[in-house]
């Protein structure tokens, strides 16, 4: 079985655990009506995925 042959310092220890940090989400701009939306997701409010309409949306 593989063991370590050095100890990992600390700093190597919190740089790898840093890689899980939380980050926030990215929105991108729907091309038909404007609104914020997550990628690959189609608009909620307007119902367009990549130009072309996908979902029907009723008005409120």
């Amino acid at each position: 079985m593989a063991v370590p042959k050095r100890r990992q310092s600390k700093s190597r220890q919190k740089m790898r655990r840093g890689a899980t940090r939380w980050r926030a989400p990215i929105f991108k701009t729907c091309s038909e009506c404007g609104s914020k939306v997550p990628s690959h997701i189609a608009c909620p409010s307007c119902g367009s995925y990549r130009g072309r309409q996908v979902l029907e949306v009723e008005a409120l």
